[in-house]
């Protein structure tokens, strides 16, 4: 059995799934302040299948709770993970659906989302 790790890389701006320390996945995320947007999670397709996404998204989830930081779930299969497991602790800020004036509610004249 490998040994299966998730660690958060703030320098990468990720949270890394490694499998006996080869990098099988990352959740990709951007720091505002006191919120954590989840924007991109990837597994390897060599690691597919073992259930892995959803150990990085638990465990990068739970992380940000702990850390008091607001989830932002940008990110699909975040957004999915959440709508089917709860996570202790979590302040969640579901992202507003876009709006039919062709920009999207929530968002500043930049573009950038609150």
């Amino acid at each position: 059995m490998p040994d299966i790790t998730v660690t958060r890389d703030d320098a990468q701006s990720r949270y890394e799934i490694r499998s006996d320390d080869v990098l099988a996945g990352f959740a990709a995320f951007d720091l505002r302040p006191g919120s954590i947007r989840f924007i991109h999670t990837e597994v390897d397709p060599a690691f597919q299948g073992q259930g892995l996404a959803g150990k990085l998204a638990s465990a990068a989830l739970t992380d940000a709770a702990g850390r008091g930081e607001a989830i932002v779930p940008l990110c699909p299969y975040i957004a999915k993970y959440l709508e089917t497991h709860e996570i202790p602790g979590a302040d969640i800020r579901w992202p507003k659906a876009p709006s039919s004036h062709g920009g999207s509610a929530g968002e500043d004249p930049t573009g950038r989302a609150e």
